[in-house]
């Protein structure tokens, strides 16, 4: 990653938070936020922030608990990530951006849009988190989440099998073993698993966690998707077996001028299974937006 990004540790939010910045700083900016669990800026989008810094000033950040941002000992919830991302373009003297989030990040882009969409000048949403008002298994799941000391044990024991590791990559890539990178991106998975399991972190992130209510989701942003003033593209995997066609479709649908793509080829992790598709979809959405 370094290669091509200018990388700052800042102190943000009440945490360190790590910065990565590409292409010319007269461009538009965009920033890229990735998903929960082993997700980083360098393992989620090491093909795409490249293509997108050649005509954006592009800025990805480790999101807390998560690749070189920490330790943090806050809980790391929707609030303090959309504050995190308003002290990020404070920071950064940047009044208005487009955002791109996947999954976890998805739905902190959705939350920040519709919150602060003065700052935001159009939005990309990737199998995002954050919509739909029931999961399956929903109790079952709420009540595993809160079983005492699970899921730092689930942290440990990842950090100490890479074999899980590279099983949990084959399952969640289209491609399986095939996929482009397939190695480094095991790598980057098991350093970050490792990095979990020092710092006494939890296998999932307190986002997912808190999200879940015993009964129905207690963050679902579909309601109020109606309001939502940012020009928007939602984007899906044919094959994802965790965002549902339904609620993305939905939200497309409820979001005033939002649109829809869904990307053959691609599970949930459309980044790393589609890298050029996304990036195409991604760039040409932007670029509407441009005078």
């Amino acid at each position: 990653m370094t290669g091509f990004a200018t990388v700052t540790d800042l102190e943000l939010a009440g945490g360190p938070v790590r910065l990565y910045t590409a292409g010319d700083k007269e461009r538009e900016p965009v920033l890229l936020l990735h998903g929960a669990m082993l997700d980083t800026v360098e393992l989620l989008w090491h093909r795409v922030l490249p293509a997108l810094a050649r005509t954006h000033r592009v800025y990805a950040i480790d999101l807390p608990k998560h690749g070189g941002s920490r330790p943090w000992q806050r809980t790391v919830d929707q609030e303090l990530c959309e504050l995190l991302v308003e002290q990020l373009l404070d920071h950064l003297e940047v009044e208005r951006i487009s955002l791109v989030g996947h999954s976890m990040g998805g739905g902190i882009a959705i939350g920040y849009s519709l919150h602060h969409p003065e700052r935001v000048s159009r939005a990309v949403f990737s199998a995002p988190g954050g919509i739909g008002a029931r999961r399956p298994m929903q109790l079952g799941t709420w009540l595993a989440l809160r079983a005492p000391g699970l899921l730092r044990a689930s942290s440990r024991y990842l950090a100490n099998s890479a074999t899980a590791i590279r099983r949990s990559m084959v399952r969640g890539l289209a491609a399986g073993a095939a996929a482009d990178d397939f190695d480094r991106i095991v790598e980057l998975a098991r350093a970050e698993a490792q990095a979990k399991s020092r710092h006494r972190e939890k296998a999932l992130d307190d986002w997912q966690i808190l999200a879940y209510g015993p009964f129905g989701m207690r963050l679902d942003f579909l309601p109020e998707l109606g309001r939502l003033e940012v020009p928007s593209l939602w984007l899906r995997g044919a094959d994802d077996q965790l965002v549902g066609d339904r609620e993305v479709r939905q939200a497309a649908a409820a979001a005033p001028g939002g649109r829809l793509a869904v990307i053959s080829g691609a599970g949930h992790l459309l980044p790393l299974d589609q890298p050029a598709e996304f990036h195409r979809l991604t760039a040409d959405f932007l670029a509407e937006g441009r005078p």
